[in-house]
């Protein structure tokens, strides 16, 4: 459990560091004597480091080991914070962001990396449980975190806290990381890094900008349209190089993909309600930053209650039928929330938000873990690389279609361009749906997928047997008697 929650203490910093910042960029705009709408690009020069630099973070970890990348990868992340915090004009936080992403790009999936290849198999599920529990909670306490540290203290502190957590999860690396590298390390796959920070740099800044009114219809459209290009320029390339950066040989395994299909279209409902949940209680409920922060953070207590429930569950029902299932649940609990309105009871809504937050956890879960589940050891930092990327490409996205959504019907309900209590129905509508849609994913998955990592009661003492393996001594109180 040790190596599961250093990982995610990282994990933690950086997704309560980007969801802070959101809510403290006005005042961040008036201190520096910018317009809230410019220092946007403190926010997408961050995700710009992030898309260019997840690719090769495998092939890092692999070359010069997995305890040292990880450990500079927190350095480098809590210097950047550092950096923020001190910036006294525009140009300087946006070059501090771009030093904080080159951390973060590296932080996170070298870090999974580290859990992946440390932990056995069989522990897999409740490693990720742990894993995945501050993934959520990090933007659900980011807006209420950022909110009180602004009004109360200043915005620098919303940096100046990963200080302390970056020192202490530098420390325990050192004392307990192993510092896991590959005896063989191909050459870097450079012309795919170019090609791949090309594509992923066009699609990211253009889901991130889609909708917000940020850049001109055209701009967007030619961002997008950058990214299509690239991409499709990079998987000529990867079909064709033996080392890929980005290696599109892993989707031929069948639990891979599943994961990376249905995962990308789950997290696009996950990514857009950080981004609609707080917009609707503020703008259309009238509540404050600080009032919705504290209603949106009812969903981490349903996460937290997850971590212990993940494995049981998976076992006694397996991927497939928990994945299927959960899907759709998941969805709906998303899309249900287009139906809260200013007269709904905050017991209602905190209860909805409670269920919604243990079945989204579960479903994490239960990707991450199936995505890795058939992966074999030395192909495990690229597939970490790729996961990585498709989670943050997913994100971006749910953001980018819950925005367009949203201004659509806005500008088509009175012209006016305000916002209203029922204009996020809609919005919420289509990314729960598109959430559902993760279940088609997983329906031609066997039902013994990933069983030895489940540990499927129905299939997993089989595939024991036919790998020579004996089964377990039954307990004491389930001997026959």
């Amino acid at each position: 459990m040790l190596i599961p929650l250093i990982v995610a203490c990282a994990l933690f910093m950086e997704n309560l560091d980007s969801s802070v910042l959101a809510t403290a960029l006005p005042s961040i705009a008036a201190s520096l004597g910018e317009s809230p709408l410019r220092l946007n690009l403190a926010i997408t020069s961050y995700l710009f480091s992030l898309a260019v630099f997840i690719p090769v973070s495998g092939w890092v970890a692999d070359r010069f080991g997995a305890r040292t990348v990880f450990r500079a990868a927190i350095a480098v992340f809590t210097i950047g914070s550092l950096l923020c915090g001190l910036a006294d004009s525009f140009w300087t936080l946006v070059g501090a962001r771009i030093l904080q992403g080159l951390g973060g790009a590296m932080m996170v999936p070298v870090g999974r990396l580290v859990m992946l290849k440390s932990v056995p198999k069989s522990e897999l599920v409740r490693a990720i449980a742990w894993l995945t529990v501050p993934a959520l909670i990090g933007p659900v306490i980011g807006p209420p975190l950022g909110g009180f540290l602004t009004t109360y203290l200043s915005w620098r502190w919303i940096f100046w806290i990963n200080l302390p957590i970056g020192l202490l999860g530098m420390i325990l690396v050192t004392l307990y990381i192993p510092n896991i590298r590959e005896d063989d390390v191909p050459p870097l796959d450079v012309r795919g890094f170019l090609l791949s920070a090309f594509g992923l740099t066009g699609l990211v800044f253009g889901f991130e900008t889609i909708g917000r009114g940020l850049l001109p219809g055209s701009a967007v459209a030619g961002l997008l349209v950058m990214g299509a290009i690239g991409t499709g320029l990079y998987i000529r390339h990867a079909l064709r190089h033996p080392h890929p950066v980005l290696d599109l040989r892993l989707l031929k395994v069948p639990t891979f993909r599943a994961g990376i299909v249905g995962g990308f279209l789950f997290r696009i409902g996950v990514g857009a309600l950080p981004f609609l949940l707080p917009m609707m209680l503020q703008l259309g409920f009238g509540l404050s930053a600080f009032e919705s922060g504290m209603i949106t953070f009812v969903s981490a207590a349903g996460a937290l209650t997850m971590k212990m429930a993940a494995g049981p569950i998976l076992r006694r029902f397996g991927f497939r039928t928990v994945l299927i299932g959960n899907a759709v649940l998941s969805g709906g609990f998303i899309a249900i929330c287009g139906l809260f309105r200013p007269d709904t009871a905050h017991a209602v809504i905190l209860g909805l938000l409670l269920m919604g937050g243990f079945f989204r956890s579960l479903q994490f879960t239960s990707i991450n873990t199936l995505t890795i589940s058939d992966i074999e050891t030395g192909r495990m930092s690229r597939a970490t690389s790729f996961t990585s990327m498709m989670q943050q490409l997913s994100l971006s996205t749910g953001v980018g279609l819950g925005a367009l959504v949203l201004h659509a019907t806005v500008s088509a309900a009175d012209g006016t361009g305000q916002i209203g209590a029922g204009d996020f129905g809609p919005a919420f509508f289509t990314v729960g749906f598109v959430a559902m849609f993760a279940a088609l994913a997983f329906i031609r998955l066997p039902s013994n997928a990933g069983a030895e990592v489940s540990g499927h009661r129905l299939f997993a003492p089989t595939q024991r047997l036919s790998q020579g393996t004996p089964p377990p001594e039954p307990a004491a109180t389930e001997r026959p008697q």
